[in-house]
This record gives structure tokens, sequence and C-alpha cells, in this order.
């Protein structure tokens, strides 16, 4: 008898537009890494179809963006657009940063996954995520 092997979440975190500020993520990065699941790091300045397309790469099973800039309107809707025309509608889109509380209900709304304040817990993050994964990935 075979034994089943379920493979770690994979997960992968960016920075989208000129958003030069990276320690947050890379906090993330290394807390989601040692609650066990693979996590690919794409770096700073990164555009929508460069974060989608790693992703489709790497058959992540969420993205995590981390934003500071303020144009987390602009890039979680594209980022949500491509995800739909790549067909990866079982990706979660999570992230977090400098977001006002109304905007995170519209992108919520929108599709976005929760998204996350100054001051969220690595562990709270990374329970999200896994839970989520648990609940709508089949692997």
């Amino acid at each position: 008898m075979s034994a089943i092997v379920k493979r770690p979440v994979r997960v992968l975190v960016a920075k989208v537009g000129l958003d030069g500020h990276d320690r947050g993520a890379k906090i993330i990065a290394t807390a989601l890494r040692d609650a066990g699941m693979e996590v690919i790091y794409t770096g700073l300045r990164q555009t929508p179809e460069m974060v989608v397309n790693a992703a489709l790469q790497e058959d992540v099973d969420a993205i995590g963006i981390s934003i500071l800039s303020g144009a987390h309107m602009t890039v979680f809707p594209k980022i949500m657009q491509l995800l739909k025309d790549k067909e990866m509608n079982d990706v979660l889109l999570t992230g977090g940063g400098i977001i006002p509380e109304d905007d995170i209900e519209t992108l919520n709304k929108m599709g976005a996954g929760k998204l996350f304040a100054p001051g969220a817990t690595t562990t709270e993050i990374a329970d999200y995520i896994k839970n989520w994964v648990a609940e709508n990935r089949n692997f």
C-alpha cells in the first residue's frame, strides 16, 4: 500500500510597483516558510503580469501581495483579472500593508481574500492561508 504524500502549501510573496520597502514581505515570507509552506519571494518592483506568470509557473496555492504605496485599488483588481484570464480561479489572493478599512472591504467584495493590516501576527496570516488552501484546493 502506498502512502499519500500531501505537498506543502505553496505561496508566492510579491512586492508590486515602485514600493521599495520589503522588510515586511521578507518577514512574512520567512514566517510562512517556518510554518511549513514553500515560499517563492519574487523581490521588488514586480508588475501584476510578472506576479501572475510566476504564480502559474510555480503552481502556487496562494499569492501574498505586500503593498505600502497606496496603489492597492489598482494592483489587486489587476491581479484578480489576470488570475481570471488564466483560469486560476482556485488561487488565493491575499496580502497586507497600508490599506484603509473601506478599501479592504471593497477588495474583499471584488474577490480578494483576507487582507491584513499592520499588527496582524504571522501566525494569523499562516493559519488563514493554510485553512483557505485546505478548504478550497484539491491536491
